[in-house]
């Protein structure tokens, strides 16, 4: 049995929202674990707009906590400002505006603030959602039985796998996983991925912070994904696992599931 902490965010009952032909069902929540007192991620499932964030604080001071709260609220906010507008240029907008709230109230701190970013946002028709990513917080989709990474980990453990400077369960590759290159707050003003992704009926969408991936394989986070359950009982069967796999992070995960728009009975 494991303790619950008072920073954990409860799974809320998932909610519908309609758009064009497709309507999303989406629901979020967060545990501490057992590694830091505190709960340094933050999440946003948005009660009106198809909008979905996650948020990881780097570290375990001020800097993160200040930086994960104040790249989410700005970036929510950007969002809706900019509302129906849903497009490349509007996001990474958005997401500029979000770095520099950030390096702003950082000025006065005395550690690092910066956090990852990972958000979901569907346009107002349904028919294509947008990732932004900054970090190593990540986006899968489930389709058709096949669980996909949507995203790429900025990090100079995922740049050496990739040009073959090290295997990934090598010595180097560990020391190199927190080694984030792009984060919200760095000083260079990194631009964010931004990708259009088509929404399709029958999808599950995941973010979450790696205190959901890093715990859970690639066979564990499908079954859970692939389960019927609605994704209140699907963030509840997350959250749930990563704790028994040991709690070594803060965990949080938004699921979204994709269906039809029922008709309006006339």
């Amino acid at each position: 049995m494991f303790r619950r902490h008072s920073s954990d965010r409860p799974v809320d009952a998932a909610h519908r929202l309609a758009g064009g032909r497709l309507s999303l069902e989406i629901a979020g929540g967060s545990v501490v674990g057992h590694r830091y007192p505190e709960n340094f991620d933050v999440l946003h499932v948005d009660p009106e707009l198809p909008l979905a964030v996650v948020a990881d604080g780097m570290g375990d001071g001020e800097g993160s906590r200040v930086a994960g709260t104040t790249a989410v609220n700005t970036f929510v906010a950007q969002v809706r400002a900019g509302w129906p507008a849903v497009d490349a240029r509007e996001l990474r907008a958005a997401t500029a505006e979000t770095q520099l709230r950030v390096r702003q109230a950082g000025a006065a701190l005395a550690g690092l603030t910066g956090c990852t970013l990972t958000a979901l946002v569907a346009e107002p028709d349904g028919g294509q959602g947008w990732l932004v990513q900054l970090g190593d917080s990540r986006a899968y989709r489930l389709r058709d039985g096949l669980l996909e990474l949507m995203t790429v980990d900025h990090t100079m453990a995922w740049l050496g796998v990739l040009h073959g400077w090290w295997p990934a369960t090598s010595p180097e590759a560990a020391r190199a996983r927190y080694q984030l290159l792009r984060y919200v707050g760095h000083p260079d003003k990194p631009e964010p991925d931004v990708l259009a992704v088509p929404l399709r009926t029958g999808d599950t969408w995941l973010l979450c912070t790696d205190g959901v991936s890093d715990q859970l394989g690639y066979h564990r986070l499908r079954d859970l994904l692939a389960a019927r359950r609605d994704p209140a009982q699907t963030v509840g069967a997350l959250l749930s696992a990563t704790l028994a796999e040991g709690g070594d992070d803060n965990a949080t995960a938004v699921v979204v599931r994709v269906h039809p728009t029922v008709p309006t009975p006339r």
